[in-house]
């Protein structure tokens, strides 16, 4: 029984020394040609051998005359690349463009409910703590915006405001000018008056 498994796969092996081994490389572009696809799967499908493209698209691998390589990508088209049978020179030099493989998906409408009725139900029967007030335009009021307002987080805009503002404080405080107290009317005013007080009088 063991024999018959193995038959074949001598078979195999024979029909794969016969052929020529090619090197097979390239580089792998976009639909436009302009920019390189890294990343992709080149592969001899059932024979175990591939390789993936680079970062700037090329690619490198032993072939076998007559094999079928294919290039897959996620979101683009598979190609497949058919080496000749009888090749004269044992390498080939590939520029594979890959087009994009959109996918038209039907419309779907999620819903939280069911039914409408069930989502009307649903709405009638919940207890709203804070109604909202609103004007005769439907618009809401002052105070309820105040409110809700009050209840939100800060936005992303507010929260670099205040950290700018914190390294400016930071910076200021670190590298910033000292007040120069000699020359500050101010300091001499608060000097003397202490002076009149007695505060500078040394005491027992």
């Amino acid at each position: 029984m063991a024999l018959c498994f193995l038959l074949p796969h001598k078979q195999a092996n024979a029909q794969d020394q016969d052929r020529k081994v090619i090197q097979l490389s390239g580089i792998i572009l976009n639909a436009d040609s302009t920019d390189a696809v890294p990343g992709v799967n080149v592969y001899v499908p059932k024979k175990g051998r591939g390789t993936s493209s680079g970062r700037y698209g090329y690619f490198s691998m032993p072939v076998l005359e007559g094999d079928s390589v294919i290039f897959s990508f996620i979101g683009m088209k598979r190609q497949t690349y058919k080496v000749p049978a009888v090749m004269e020179d044992d390498k080939i030099s590939l520029i594979v463009t890959m087009q994009t493989d959109e996918i038209a998906l039907s419309e779907i409408e999620v819903m939280p409910f069911p039914t409408e009725e069930e989502f009307k139900r649903q709405l009638l029967a919940a207890n709203f703590d804070a109604p909202m007030s609103m004007d005769v335009r439907g618009n809401l009021s002052p105070e309820t915006l105040l409110r809700y307002a009050e209840g939100m987080d800060a936005s992303g805009n507010e929260n670099w405001r205040y950290f700018q503002q914190g390294q400016m404080m930071q910076i200021q405080d670190r590298y910033g000018p000292r007040p120069f107290t000699l020359v500050d009317p101010f300091a001499w005013s608060r000097f003397i008056q202490s002076i009149k007080r007695g505060d500078l009088r040394k005491r027992d």
